[in-house]
């Protein structure tokens, strides 16, 4: 009852609803198809005209057509109008890093007032893709890279309230298809007409999705169909493989090549051969996206284009490093992965990045990306772990996934020796080491900053944990910027003055490892432990292991109160904290230590992970130095 009750108020409350939302796809042998993409809505407030009044819609011309079949306006004064179509604009979408030439539509519909009622019909033609597609000329544009095969990921989340959402597939009746609702229920039904089956799928009263802070992706959390006609995800990956070896997209050039003898000189495991090239080619090819046209898609560039251009995107640098993998003497191949959430077992293609797997003398595959290492002690980064990819191997492949990287990979740790004066001014040094993805985030200054913001950005730091620090040296060792030498080290020494509030009796100080120092890289404090419980998966940065330990040498004449000593141990299978803080010699000692052992959590990790947090921040406190 309080659903409905809910749903209704949703209803009213709406600035805008929606009254049918309709997809229907005719699917040909070929694997193209013809979309008729049907909208119906009602503006309820002002606001929702303002929201409204511009339709766009988003298409890529290598691989799909579109365009606005009819518009129409029902005025709330029963006036109706027919909106002229060939009014519509098409230019070139918004672009950042990748210019693909992808485009949109737009359609002006004008002035929307409370009552009005707008339907349209965008007629699109080709194939739905998550990553590339590899076109050719005129009408054979619209065939997907799989000819024949046909596969679509439906998203039925909805932004307003929607009173109908359907989805209508007809496809021969030779074809076989396979499909999955997730995370939700839809009615469903199939029936045959005229030599060809139809599938429809359909939510009623579906109201917008309710998110949670940090949550998982929506295609994670939130109701979705997902359809193919390929059996399995073997199939897909021996045709990623075929593909770009037929293409030649890791054929070796004189110039790469005398590269890679330069740079695996000297190295004697073929990690370290594998680190070398991987590391090089993650530095020296710059992120930003080209379109080579025909060829452009799950065809890879070749490494000629890519050493010259020394650009691309994750899929070029990808192929850069396999083939100088292949030039080293290694077995290489690409592989497709999805950013940002799980791949189901559905094979439809929900891949919108591209890695590199290399066989190892054991005989085993181990995944690499060199597009999201740079300057990154790692060949494979931890803020991908728990990710599906699917490598295109010549034998094929099922799904993998990366695994949890452990959290003493990804160490931060912090150890200050202070000294507390009785004017309240803390003078002290601080030392600073990390690794792995950690040592990423400390380090970025050096590996991408100005050399001339290094010192300020140290000293930033300083200035985020009182406004009156002053740093008096800093030691950042002889070349930071060597991130592949030695996890980072960062010797600060420092003083405070009124780091503690003074009053006629005491000093109140707060540990300064908990006061907002490195607050940037401990990702996990802004997940919001406040909630009491969640309904979906949530993620963090990174699986990591913070270790602080802190020492105030107090002023002659003042002390703590052993009554405040406390210790803690708080564990789970997926996060732990150990913790104390006690007096010795008049000296306050502040030892912490949190494990984080996943980058995805299910939501029933959610008490494991936020208890030993939020014992972590319970540290924070002031503490209450009197005088005797």
């Amino acid at each position: 009852m309080q659903a409905a009750e809910g749903r209704e108020a949703a209803f009213e409350q709406a600035d805008c609803v929606t009254l049918l939302d309709s997809t229907a796809v005719s699917v040909q042998e070929t694997g193209s198809g013809s979309f008729a993409v049907y909208k119906k809505f009602k503006v309820q407030t002002m606001a929702g005209g303002v929201a409204n009044h511009v339709i766009k819609y988003d298409y890529d011309p290598l691989t799909a057509f579109a365009e606005f079949k009819q518009a129409t306006i029902y005025r709330a004064s029963g006036d109706v109008v027919n909106v002229d179509v060939t009014q519509a604009c098409d230019y070139a979408a918004p672009a950042r890093a990748i210019y693909w030439g992808a485009r949109q539509i737009m359609l002006d519909l004008g002035r929307l007032e409370p009552g009005d009622v707008v339907e349209y019909e965008i007629a699109k033609k080709g194939f739905t893709y998550a990553l590339l597609a590899g076109p050719e000329e005129d009408e054979s544009r619209f065939i997907p890279p799989m000819r024949g095969q046909f596969y679509d990921i439906v998203p039925f989340w909805v932004s307003e309230p929607t009173v109908r959402k359907v989805y209508q597939l007809s496809i021969p009746q030779s074809k076989e298809i396979q499909f999955q609702f997730f995370q939700g229920e839809c009615a469903s039904s199939m029936y045959y007409d005229e030599g060809r089956k139809v599938y429809t799928f359909a939510v009623d009263d579906a109201v917008p999705f309710r998110r949670e802070p940090n949550m998982v992706d929506l295609f994670d959390s939130a109701p979705k169909l997902m359809l193919s006609s390929t059996p399995e995800w073997k199939d897909k990956s021996l045709w990623f493989n075929k593909v770009n070896e037929d293409y030649g997209s890791f054929e070796p050039i004189p110039e790469a090549q005398a590269k890679v003898n330069d740079l695996i000189k000297g190295k004697k495991t073929e990690m370290e051969k594998i680190a070398v090239l991987t590391h090089w080619v993650a530095d020296n090819i710059r992120y930003s996206g080209i379109s080579m046209g025909k060829g452009e898609g799950y065809t890879l560039h070749n490494l000629k284009m890519n050493y010259t251009d020394r650009c691309g995107v994750c899929k070029d640098i990808a192929s850069t490093l396999i083939s100088f993998l292949r030039m080293a003497g290694f077995e290489a191949y690409p592989a497709m992965t999805m950013a940002g959430s799980r791949v189901e077992k559905i094979p439809a293609d929900h891949f919108n990045h591209c890695v590199a797997v290399v066989k190892l003398s054991n005989g085993t595959y181990i995944p690499l990306d060199p597009t999201w290492v740079p300057f990154v002690r790692e060949v494979w980064s931890s803020a991908e772990q728990q990710q599906n990819y699917l490598p295109g191997v010549p034998e094929g492949s099922d799904l993998c996934i990366t695994p949890v990287s452990a959290p003493e990979n990804h160490y931060l740790r912090l150890k200050a020796k202070n000294r507390l004066e009785a004017d309240g001014t803390l003078k002290g040094e601080l030392i600073v080491e990390a690794e792995g993805q950690t040592d990423a985030s400390v380090r970025r200054v050096f590996t991408s900053g100005w050399l001339s913001d290094w010192k300020n950005t140290m000293e930033q730091q300083l200035l985020n944990v009182s406004p009156s620090a002053k740093m008096t040296s800093i030691d950042w060792g002889k070349n930071p910027k060597d991130y592949q030498a030695a996890p980072i080290r960062l010797v600060f020494r420092y003083e405070i003055p009124d780091y503690a509030v003074k009053t006629d009796d005491a000093l109140l100080v707060k540990p300064m490892v908990m006061n907002n120092l490195y607050h940037s890289v401990k990702s996990f404090l802004r997940i919001d432990t406040s909630l009491e419980e969640r309904k979906y998966g949530f993620k963090d940065a990174c699986s990591r292991l913070v270790e602080q330990e802190e020492s105030i040498q107090l002023p002659a004449g003042y002390g703590w109160d052993v009554a405040e000593a406390k210790r803690s141990d708080v564990s789970s299978p997926v996060a732990s904290f150990e913790g104390s803080i006690q007096e010795e010699d008049n000296k306050i000692l502040l030892k912490q230590k949190l494990e984080l052992r996943k980058r995805v959590y299910e939501a029933a990790d959610w008490d494991g992970f936020r208890k030993p947090v939020d014992e972590f921040k319970s540290y924070g406190d002031y503490l209450v130095i009197k005088k005797k």
